[in-house]
């Protein structure tokens, strides 16, 4: 889909996702995922690989390393999901930094009087470690995780929530993400514009996803943002 450039709607609300989107999570992810794996007795897994199984929650994201170091032992990912989830929330801001730009834009959008809010698939445990550790946290006041809800992205409910936790409706509210399930997650929530951060963790080309725009970074959303009026 081209990239449309058209005027701005007012909004009052910014969701972002979080992995690839506003933070380069993957090298820590891999840190933890091929720690199970080592235990296991498997080869480790590239970061190439690491970041292509990132998405889809913690559990997706061990099932797809064990089956591609052998298959997952006796059917159940089970206890290898929680011995990930334990090793990574031990830590998960090692090496993990924002993406350029991405603390001055927040602060920019919280000063404007844009509502902030982050929406991902990481355990909210995980996700609110970061948060705090990259010195965000403040910035949100609504964060959902991957295990906040019954469904999670691309199904709509954790963006709703977060939505109606900051009491805005979706028409007047913005998604920023990186990935094919959050343009389904927004489309299907009602949210008014989906962006998509070029440097994230896409397993499709960003150019077939029904998007409202393709950011090259930060700066550009603080860029397009400045053609809105934001709320008062």
């Amino acid at each position: 889909m081209m990239d449309r450039e058209q005027p701005e709607p007012v909004i009052a609300a910014v969701v972002f996702d979080l992995d690839g989107t506003l933070v380069d999570s993957a090298p820590d992810i891999r840190r933890a995922v091929n720690t199970v794996l080592e235990e296991l007795e498997r080869p480790p897994l590239d970061l190439p690989t690491v970041t292509r199984f990132i998405g889809d929650g913690a559990a997706r994201l061990v099932e797809r390393a064990l089956e591609a170091t052998g298959g997952i032992p006796g059917g159940d990912a089970g206890p290898h999901v929680r011995r990930f989830i334990a090793l990574y929330e031990a830590d998960p801001g090692a090496t993990t930094a924002l993406f350029p730009g991405a603390a001055a834009t927040l602060e920019k959008l919280e000063a404007r009087g844009l509502r902030l809010a982050v929406c991902t698939n990481k355990p909210l445990t995980a996700t609110r470690r970061l948060l705090a550790d990259l010195g965000i946290a403040h910035r949100f006041a609504a964060v959902a995780g991957g295990d906040s809800y019954p469904t999670r992205k691309p199904a709509p409910e954790p963006l709703l929530g977060v939505l109606s936790d900051l009491d805005v409706p979706p028409g007047d509210a913005l998604y920023v993400g990186d990935n094919e399930h959050d343009v389904a997650c927004a489309r299907a929530a009602g949210v008014r514009r989906v962006y998509l951060m070029r440097h994230g963790y896409a397993r499709v080309p960003l150019e077939e996803l029904p998007h409202d725009g393709i950011l090259d970074g930060f700066a550009d959303l603080a860029a397009r943002l400045d053609r809105a009026s934001a709320v008062p």
